[in-house]
């Protein structure tokens, strides 16, 4: 029988959010309802009411949580009801190419929920990244659940959810990071932070942390960075060739994504190093290298897409670091709040004072 529950909609482009009675129905085949314990406010969630995804309006908001599975429908094995879960948005087929070939991180046929969650006159809502969890429970694909130990604390493990992933991912898969490499992270937001957590998680010897912001370039220290560097006070590029013996970066990591930063970390990797692209670019943006450059100075040039992560091998992974006290995750926690507070951290988050506020349910 469908469920009444509460959740936080956009309903239009650029306009506030509000609370609305949300209707989830009952898991269908290959579906899980869960239970909402946390859900993360993620500058994903600010970009879909602003309608910088889509207009399929109205959304329900929310994407980096954890909760516990309430029901499954036919067909389920992954999950139980009574497992505690985080949610991801890139349930893989199994069955595309690139999971035939081993890759399944790259999934080309993700999918989500095939049935529809709706507010009580019948209106069809879009779940955030096909998840939804700013509500008191969510239906969601059920390959979109990953089990993990129950002993992490729900707030914490619904950031691997999105942003933290992505950062740790962007230094762990993507970049390669790995024992007494020197690294660079060109932003240090929540997605920037995690990289340079990655980054230290990987043994590397110098992690080098860029921001325009002074809190950020603290947290980054206090994450593992070694050297912080004020984007507006020196030259990004020489800086990190001077800190790193001249040379340049074995890896940079770009947690901006924009031409400038890209420019940047291009030119500030080492010979045969490695860029990683994690920030998000906006459709209109371009960029221009001289192809000369390209071809010189080798190495690669990647993009990181959800930390290249693949949830069912990353996600208990990282809860087990974090509950054996190796990988500080409590750090990116600036605040709980409830329901009624998504629009105000949308605007503390816009003017960086937090790293991630939390919903707690």
């Amino acid at each position: 029988m469908a469920q009444r529950v509460r959740g936080v909609v956009a309903p239009g482009k650029g306009q506030p959010v509000r609370i609305e009675t949300v209707v989830v129905p009952d898991p269908g085949p290959g579906e899980a309802v869960v239970r909402v314990q946390a859900c993360g406010v993620c500058h994903t969630d600010l970009h879909y009411r602003e309608g910088g995804i889509n207009d399929e309006f109205p959304f329900l908001l929310g994407h980096e949580a954890a909760g516990t599975v309430e029901s499954v429908g036919d067909g389920v094995t992954e999950v139980e009801p009574g497992d505690f879960v985080v949610l991801n948005w890139r349930a893989v087929c199994g069955q595309c190419r690139a999971c035939l070939r081993g890759r399944p991180w790259y999934c080309f046929n993700t999918h989500n929920a095939t049935q529809k969650m709706t507010l009580e006159d019948g209106t069809e809502l879009s779940p955030a990244l096909g998840i939804g969890a700013f509500a008191d429970k969510t239906l969601v694909a059920a390959g979109q659940c990953t089990k993990v130990d129950p002993a992490a604390k729900a707030e914490v493990a619904g950031l691997l959810g999105c942003g933290v992933m992505a950062g740790l991912g962007a230094a762990l898969n993507t970049g390669g990071v790995g024992r007494g490499d020197s690294v660079a992270v060109i932003g240090c937001g929540g997605v920037g932070a995690a990289a340079v957590l990655g980054a230290r998680l990987a043994g590397a010897a110098t992690i080098i942390a860029v921001d325009l912001d002074e809190r950020k370039l603290t947290t980054a220290s206090a994450l593992g960075a070694t050297h912080v560097v004020d984007a507006g006070d020196r030259d990004v590029v020489a800086t990190v060739r001077e800190l790193t013996g001249g040379f340049g970066a074995d890896v940079v990591i770009d947690a901006v994504g924009r031409p400038e930063t890209y420019e940047q970390a291009f030119y500030a990797r080492d010979l045969a190093g490695t860029v990683v692209l994690v920030g998000v670019p906006t459709p209109e943006m371009r960029l221009e290298l001289p192809l000369l450059d390209v071809f010189g100075r080798g190495g690669s040039l990647k993009s990181s897409w959800y930390g290249d992560c693949l949830p069912s091998r990353d996600f208990p992974m990282l809860i087990d670091l974090y509950l054996q006290g190796r990988l500080d995750l409590d750090a990116f926690v600036s605040e709980t709040i409830g329901l009624d507070d998504v629009e105000a951290a949308f605007d503390k988050m816009n003017h960086g004072d937090v790293l991630r506020s939390v919903v707690v349910l």
